[in-house]
């Protein structure tokens, strides 16, 4: 791998967990020597950063990782609903069955997953879930759009805490828009994926803080 891959990938970790938080400044200087690389593939890398919108330009200060607020994160969802609804129903009009009768097994024993306390089969499942719908859809535009998508809202997850209410409420949401799919119904398929980002995004509201940026006390890691 190379060494701009390698920083990359360690500072978008950081970033998305919480570790470089909204507002840190990315000296050159002062990130070389942390991570021990030169300064060419630390360049390479936040160039990288600031084409994924995890880092800004900021005057007076150089680049910093991006701020959140209740603002971006409205916005994100509202992306977010355009592209996973139109991507559910195009996964039910196209979808190969086999996958999704699977998944739709592993759903309805959610629960059996939801007991762990690390969860992490559970979120390889809704991982499994994203990538079965990308390769339903049949659109390479949409899919890059949704991946790109992604990285903010796994940056905004992390925020939520771990709540099994609301994870086993996801876990039949999910579950009613793989029974869509599988039927073939590409208007419930679409219907079903827009209650479960409302209630996503209104889970999240009300676990942040009411000041417009968001600093999270603590982060769920799980999540």
């Amino acid at each position: 791998m190379r060494v701009s891959h390698r920083v990359y990938d360690r500072i978008r970790a950081e970033i998305l967990d919480w570790e470089l938080r909204p507002g840190t400044v990315l000296g050159e200087v002062e990130q070389a020597a942390r991570l021990g690389v030169s300064r060419t593939p630390l360049r390479e890398a936040l160039a990288r950063l600031v084409a994924d919108g995890l880092v800004v330009a900021q005057a007076g200060r150089g680049l910093v990782v991006a701020q959140a607020s209740r603002e971006s994160v409205v916005e994100l969802f509202e992306l977010r609903e355009a592209l996973e609804s139109k991507a559910a129903s195009l996964a039910a009009e196209r979808r190969h069955p086999g996958i999704f009768e699977l998944l739709q097994g592993e759903f309805q024993d959610a629960s059996d997953l939801l007991a762990d306390p690390t969860r992490h089969a559970y979120y390889d499942l809704v991982r499994r879930f994203d990538e079965a719908i990308d390769d339903a859809v049949g659109n390479t535009y949409l899919v890059a759009a949704l991946r790109a998508l992604r990285i903010h809202l796994s940056r905004i997850r992390r925020i939520s805490h771990d709540n099994p209410e609301r994870l086993t409420a996801a876990a039949a949401e999910h579950l009613l828009i793989v029974d869509a799919i599988v039927d073939r119904d590409s208007n419930l398929a679409a219907h079903a994926t827009h209650v479960h980002l409302h209630r996503s995004l209104r889970n999240i509201l009300a676990s942040l803080p009411s000041n417009e940026l968001v600093w999270p006390p603590a982060i769920d890691r799980t999540a």
